[in-house]
């Protein structure tokens, strides 16, 4: 390689890494952002990837200012706002990008990689799982490595070739160290810096793709979710666990009926009404998964409000006023038989016996009809069930689309149907018989995983199933899917209906190793999402406890806080002056000293005040068959070591001699008792 290309590789090298780091942070948001964000982000970086190589130009002053103002019109027109974590970050994704083509100088070189830095910091306020960290914590080291490469960038003012600065490998290691360095200062600022109530990672997102229960249902719309493996939440019990058939889990109630739709409707302001429980209540801690919604999930029925910030309502659900953005846990009992201590009031028999007028002609006739002969609404809601029991009807995932009047499709035509056919139709006759009914929606069933002692529920649980008024009893469930199919109380959808899974997800259920691998995996994710990701201001404060302080505050935290700042500044000022009390030994040097100690071996130390051609000299007198071997090495070194060369072919050289050196193999020779062995004692000390 030519002395000019030589410098031209050494110069661009630090940009290359630059632009590395960049592309990186910028691929950590594709998913979040708008594609034409980081499609267009990208193309910077190829514009000025391109400009360093020689195949395109760099644009001038203004139309980089044009091109920044187009894009901000951009953004605005995309979100309709400036503000907010989405618009933000597409917002620094683009303008780092564009700060690229004005790159020349170490500064601007540096400003680049710390937008990289807040992109790494806008990708972790996104997304917190385990799975992520990972990508995290090799970016963090990008990002370093592209600062030291920056830092140690070579410069020459006398227009003589700069030496060459960092090795790649050199590089890596160094960002490495410096994160390791961290790391001591991290775990204190994350346990003890101060923290206000809440958690820390609860921005908002603006618009997001929701994933579980809605606050509608068609009849079949919650197969969409039986198609999904992800976890819906995990759930821990104190003492016994509730048998399968009794595992039902409360989310939105739905009162609403239009004919085709159920919806949740406004939430009642009322509280809800006093409960008697009837069987032992079960205690639990529910970890509930990001929903983007404002209810909770609970074992049903649940006895009261978890959180002073979540509302009891009259339907029995528990609804927060802000909604789901981030993991989360909360203790809560449940009954799972309870009674009502309170009549129906009157505001809520009318709304749940309200229906649609022509809707469902026939579905409202049969009701009529199977109401005149039962003589009370405990008989009414029996022959009901053995109209579905007796009448042909199937359990399926997917079943036929329905007509313009779904309940009466259903009913009477395809009989065959998921959970959401059998409430949305009972409830429908209930109401056409005069019967104070509604739909719940929620999960059926959970998990048992052995590796953490929870019961994990995963969105393919998700079931829908029916609430009737009966006097003397209050609400009470009323489940027909299992009528139909009995076994749904006792296995879980995925068991019953395992095409309804893609074929990796099928493999994961079914095969007991990929199983396993999953159980750790759901019990590792469960411990991260616990003890980091939710680790908040009353985490904090409990630790504190536990550490002896009485009714810690935040300002105890920030005492220890400041203590263990002090003792970790202490200790990288000790690690910093053990690296400069001693002096670093060079690679030639290293390797000449290798070199050295194998001669040892052979019963020929070299003495201080040998020269590495003097010390060839004596070991060609005393030791002719090591000359081939040693002599070349050791004028080599000194060549090296005294002699010119440029900084591209030294560097190949020393790289040479070093592989020259591991390879040396040299025999020992046996102590020698003659003349010659006391002028060997005379030239090698140490022999």
């Amino acid at each position: 390689m030519s002395a000019p290309r030589a410098v031209a590789e050494i110069e661009r090298l630090p940009l290359l890494w630059v632009c590395a780091a960049s592309a990186a942070a910028l691929l950590l948001h594709a998913i979040q952002v708008p594609a034409w964000v980081t499609i267009t982000a990208l193309g910077l970086v190829g514009w000025r990837l391109a400009a360093l190589l020689g195949a395109a130009r760099l644009p001038g002053g203004i139309v980089r200012v044009a091109l920044g103002l187009g894009l901000v019109a951009a953004v605005f027109a995309q979100f309709h706002t400036l503000n907010g974590l989405l618009p933000g970050t597409a917002m620094l994704m683009l303008m780092a990008s564009i700060k690229l083509l004005e790159t020349r100088s170490q500064r601007d070189q540096y400003v680049v990689i710390g937008g990289a830095l807040f992109l790494l910091l806008a990708a972790c306020l996104y997304a917190q799982a385990l799975v992520w960290v990972p990508l995290y914590g090799a970016q963090a080291l990008l990002c370093c490595a592209a600062l030291a490469v920056v830092a140690y960038a070579p410069a020459s003012d006398d227009g003589r070739a700069p030496a060459p600065g960092l090795r790649t490998r050199e590089v890596i290691v160094l960002a490495g160290r410096t994160l390791l360095f961290a790391i001591p200062l991290a775990i204190p600022l994350f346990l003890f810096f101060p923290r206000r109530p809440g958690h820390f990672w609860a921005l908002t997102s603006g618009d997001e793709a929701i994933t579980g229960l809605g606050d509608t249902m068609t009849p079949g719309g919650i197969t969409r979710l039986t198609a999904s493996y992800a976890i819906a939440f995990r759930v821990r019990f104190e003492g016994r666990l509730p048998p399968p058939a009794e595992r039902y889990w409360r989310g939105p109630v739905l009162h609403e009926f239009d004919g085709t739709t159920w919806q949740a409707g406004r939430y009642a302001v009322t509280d809800a009404q006093r409960l008697d429980c009837l069987t032992t209540p079960y205690r639990y801690r529910l970890y509930l998964e990001p929903t983007f919604r404002h209810w909770w999930l609970a074992l049903d029925t649940v006895m009261g409000p978890p959180s002073p910030g979540v509302r009891y309502t009259e339907d029995y659900q528990l609804i927060a006023a802000e909604p789901v953005t981030q993991s989360l846990s909360y203790s809560a009992t449940s009954c799972t038989r309870v009674r009502s201590l309170a009549p129906l009031s009157p505001a809520a028999r009318l709304d749940d016996t309200r229906l649609p007028a022509g809707s469902n002609p026939q579905t409202l006739a049969l009701a009529m009809q199977l109401r005149g002969r039962a003589g009370s609404d405990v008989a009414f809601v029996q022959s009901v069930l053995a109209f579905f029991r007796t009448g042909g009807f199937t359990y399926s995932l997917t079943p036929p689309p329905l007509g313009p009047d779904p309940i009466d499709d259903f009913l009477f035509h395809t009989r065959s149907g998921f959970c959401g056919h059998y409430a949305s139709a009972f409830v429908d006759m209930m109401r056409a018989g005069g019967v104070p009914a509604r739909v719940v929606t929620g999960y059926l069933g959970g998990q048992w995983n052995p590796y953490d002692g929870t019961l994990t529920v995963r969105q393919s649980d998700a079931h829908a199933w029916a609430e009737v008024w009966l006097a003397d009893r209050g609400w009470t469930r009323v489940d027909p899917t299992a009528v139909v199919e009995p076994e749904r109380l006792y296995r879980g959808i995925l068991d019953l209906l395992p095409l309804g899974l893609s074929v990796p997800e099928r493999l994961l259920h079914t095969w007991p190793l990929l199983n396993t691998a999953l159980e750790r995996w759901d019990a590792l994710n469960g411990w991260w999402n616990e003890r980091v990701v939710g680790f908040n201001y009353r985490s904090q404060l409990t630790l504190l406890g536990d550490l002896g302080f009485h009714s810690p505050e935040l300002r105890d935290a920030g005492w220890v806080f400041a203590a263990t700042l002090l003792a970790w500044l202490a200790w990288v000022s000790w690690q910093v002056g053990r690296q400069q009390g001693r002096a670093p030994q060079d690679r030639l040097g290293h390797a000449y000293t290798r070199l050295c100690r194998k001669l040892a071996r052979t019963g020929l130390p070299r003495a201080p005040h040998h020269g590495p051609l003097a010390y060839a000299q004596l070991i060609v007198r005393y030791r002719p068959d090591l000359a081939p071997l040693v002599s070349p090495l050791l004028e080599q070194y000194a060549t090296l070591r005294f002699g010119p060369t440029s900084a591209s072919a030294r560097d190949r050289d020393v790289r040479a001699f070093e592989r020259a050196v591991t390879r040396l193999s040299v025999p020992k020779i046996p102590p020698r008792a003659s003349t010659a062995g006391q002028r060997l004692k005379k030239d090698f000390p140490g022999a």
